[in-house]
């Protein structure tokens, strides 16, 4: 007999049954108004900060629910209209030396917008006095400048233009009243996103010579949030994990998700930024603060960090997860030097090495986390980016400290560059070779590392500023530290 699925008729009718300690929301939730427009359905968002928006709902405080824009033309929305937006989360980790096994099913979801067909939908939520909040995540690449994206006559194709267009609206809408703007919160992992965004926005709104009012209005009444997030949210789990928690649960769920017990949501602001995210209150998981700089070098330079660097060099051994690459003893201890003896030394960031050290021993402590299966080669999605973003400022100031070239950092580039090397190229996608398997290389710089690797020229390489910002065939030593283990 086949599961019912989950959705708000089925929760609604009492159909479903369960053998877990499962968490049920309240029937009251699904008539809270909508008060937060995300772009972005991915597994993080939906794992931290809706987990966060849930739980406060839970304890009454917010009130209020999330509309998902799907921003990109990968799939549909279809799932989640199937389900109604209700979807399940499993938290399993240790937390204070404790075994710590959750299942709640997540309700702050009240609807899911494609932006390429229901973009008049979107736009007439600007209109709602309720929507106070913006939240993104759009990877990497999608803060982007992004020249001629008109935000007229139909949805602009950049994030960012979206966002204007939108802006646009609501100020239109509610005669620029300062009480109308809006607390927006990227989350996406670029230094000072918030602040990046912001200029990009207000570019933006002087290329297509809209009102100095308007601009005004963006600048004095709007909360452009620089934020990060941390919390390991592995992509959606495979068939025969999802299957098998779906019999557990009683039902079926094509949304379920999986995180560890950690959570941190830092987010630049002030007390008027806090009485909005009411949600923070319920959770010290959500930290709003006038200086997030230490919680956002710790997190991008050691955990993130750490994962772009040891990524590639695992998966090319024959490793496909993060827990597989730690229980092996050489490779974690290989990680555990990178992380405490090179990255944490050069964190372009002053603080006490201690706070960096109590960090990162955390850190590793979450990678082996047993029933977390955070694939590597979902960390090599834009690796390219995450490397340029991550770790060359590590690297630049792991020169200008000890003046010779980090070793281990070496090894990890090296393997980074043999990952990048594309031996097949099928409808404009890259595939490299790993013992008689293709693996894909989902990076924006792959037809790059393809015709370098043609005839490769490591000096030309890694002198390409426009790639890693700086010359790094201008380190001494690099080269030839990188050429070891290529």
């Amino acid at each position: 007999m086949a599961m019912p699925i989950l959705n708000q008729k089925t929760f609604s009718e009492g159909t479903l049954s369960t053998t877990l300690a499962l968490q049920y929301p309240s029937p009251e939730v699904f008539t809270y108004p909508e008060k937060i427009l995300q772009f972005g359905t991915g597994v993080l968002l939906r794992g931290l900060c809706d987990y966060f928006v849930d739980k406060a709902n839970r304890q009454g405080v917010f009130k209020g629910r999330v509309v998902l824009v799907k921003s990109t033309a990968k799939g549909g929305a279809d799932a989640f209209e199937a389900q109604d937006g209700l979807f399940t989360h499993c938290i399993k980790g240790i937390d204070e030396g404790k075994e710590v096994e959750e299942y709640l099913i997540n309700s702050s979801i009240s609807r899911t917008l494609t932006a390429s067909k229901e973009w008049d939908a979107i736009l007439a939520c600007a209109s709602s006095p309720d929507m106070r909040i913006i939240i993104s995540n759009t990877t990497e690449v999608g803060i982007q400048y992004v020249a001629n994206d008109a935000i007229s006559g139909g949805c602009p194709a950049s994030f960012p233009a979206k966002l204007v267009a939108f802006l646009h609206a609501r100020w239109q809408h509610f005669g620029g009243s300062k009480e109308s703007g809006m607390v927006i919160i990227p989350t996406e992992l670029i230094i000072n996103n918030g602040d990046v965004l912001k200029d990009i926005v207000l570019k933006l709104a002087h290329d297509h010579q809209l009102p100095a009012d308007f601009i005004q209005w963006l600048q004095s009444a709007n909360h452009f949030c620089n934020s990060l997030v941390d919390r390991i949210v592995p992509g959606a789990p495979d068939t025969t994990t999802r299957t098998a928690i779906c019999e557990q649960l009683g039902y079926e769920d094509s949304l379920v998700i999986i995180s560890e017990v950690y959570r941190l949501w830092a987010i630049q602001g002030s007390s008027e930024v806090k009485k909005i995210l009411s949600f923070a209150s319920v959770d010290s998981g959500v930290v709003i603060a006038e200086d997030i700089e230490i919680y956002r070098e710790l997190k991008l330079r050691l955990l993130n960090g750490t994962h772009t660097l040891m990524c590639g060099m695992s998966y090319l051994l024959g490793f496909r997860l993060v827990k597989d690459v730690m229980s092996n003893s050489y490779l974690s201890k290989l990680v555990m030097n990178l992380m405490l003896t090179e990255l944490a030394h050069s964190i372009p960031y002053k603080m006490d090495f201690k706070i960096a050290d109590r960090f990162g021993r955390s850190v590793l402590d979450r990678f082996k986390n047993p029933f977390i299966n955070h694939k590597l080669i979902d960390i090599t999605v834009q690796y390219t980016t995450k490397m340029r973003m991550r770790n060359i400022p590590l690297l630049v100031n792991y020169y200008r400290i000890f003046g010779k070239a980090p070793e281990l950092f070496a090894m990890g580039f090296a393997a980074y560059l043999q990952f990048m090397h594309a031996v097949k190229v099928e409808d404009g996608k890259y595939f490299g070779e790993c013992n008689g398997e293709f693996y894909p290389i989902q990076c924006d710089y792959a037809e790059y590392f393809y015709e370098a690797w043609k005839d490769l020229n490591l000096t030309k390489l890694l002198a390409d500023e426009k790639v890693w910002g700086h010359d790094l065939s201008a380190l001494p030593g690099f080269e030839d530290a990188v050429k070891k283990y290529l």
